[in-house]
């Protein structure tokens, strides 16, 4: 075959596989998705705890589906919510997100805020992720209202964990929280909630909403028994099987999202280690709404005792 013809051929034959590509990660960053895991983390006697771990939400109003979804998670009727941040992409988002929210902001909760719950999103080409992070971060777009985000989420007595601490008692069970405000922009203050775990409550979690490891690092020696975190998005562009390419923060794509072990540097392997949670979220950019074999997901927390 001539070479001008074949090339157009192949030209030809390229653009409709990438037309097909992005037909279909734009049907699957749709199909929403509940995750279920087991955590062995409860005193021996503790009934179990359900915790709906909430991340990368993305909100924007036009997203029907996205809050219908959303809406129908408080039929699982959990014991705790744990929002790890990112739930705005719009102006107008606050209100939608508390609405699709719905009954779950009659649960207790603990939350921290994303870099997108406090700037405006705009269009970035999602394969950027895959070169090395330059550190600039685009804070010089408008600022999203999360003061009212945060009003919302306080007035319905979910505990802010920005650069703090707090507790909450559900079902019998004391649990003491540490957070961070978002270290993907720098905000995360580790001093102010540095030192160990309170000794005294029967469970201790910290909550991040990007897991870096300086954060993960602190936590896990600070004896912390397992850390909740979104923003990787789980790779959102993944190769199949699911395998994550990026994370977009400095933790291997192995463990972009899921279950996994986070060891204190002082104690290497399971002594001594907590449990790491990462959220492949629920949402993308609203300008690239696509995903590739990373579905955006919602996880039920099980904790059940220690064997």
């Amino acid at each position: 075959m001539p070479f001008v013809p074949l090339l157009r051929r192949t030209v030809a034959l390229g653009a409709v596989a990438g037309a097909g590509l992005a037909s279909y990660a734009a049907w699957e960053a749709r199909q929403y998705t509940l995750r279920r895991v087991t955590v062995p983390l409860l005193p021996v006697g503790h009934a179990p705890l359900k915790v709906l771990h909430l991340s990368d939400i993305h909100m924007a109003p036009d997203q029907r589906a996205k809050q219908e979804w959303l809406r129908g998670l408080a039929a699982l009727e959990p014991d705790l919510v744990v929002n790890t941040g990112d739930n705005l992409a719009h102006m107008r988002s606050v209100p939608v997100v508390a609405d699709a929210l719905g009954g779950l902001l009659d649960v207790p909760g603990v939350y921290v805020l994303g870099s997108n719950d406090y700037y405006a999103p705009g269009f970035r080409n999602p394969f950027a992720y895959l070169l090395p992070d330059t550190g600039k971060r685009n804070t010089s777009v408008p600022q999203l209202p999360w003061p009212e985000l945060k009003d919302r989420f306080d007035e319905a007595g979910w505990v802010d964990l920005t650069n703090g601490l707090g507790s909450v008692t559900v079902g019998g069970t004391s649990i003491a929280f540490a957070g961070v405000d978002d270290p993907h922009l720098g905000y995360d203050d580790l001093d102010r909630v540095a030192g160990p775990a309170d000794p005294a409550a029967d469970l201790r979690l910290a909550v991040s909403h990007a897991p870096y490891l300086r954060v993960l690092d602190q936590f896990a020696a600070d004896g912390y028994d397992a850390i909740i975190a979104g923003h990787t998005h789980g790779g959102q562009v993944c190769l199949p099987g699911g395998r994550a390419l990026t994370t977009n923060c400095d933790l291997e794509p192995e463990r972009a999202r899921g279950l996994h072990r986070h060891p204190a540097a002082s104690a290497p392997g399971d002594d001594g280690s907590a449990w790491l949670h990462v959220s492949a979220g629920l949402g993308t950019n609203p300008y690239v709404r696509f995903r590739v074999a990373c579905r955006p997901e919602a996880t039920l927390l099980t904790l059940v005792p220690s064997i």
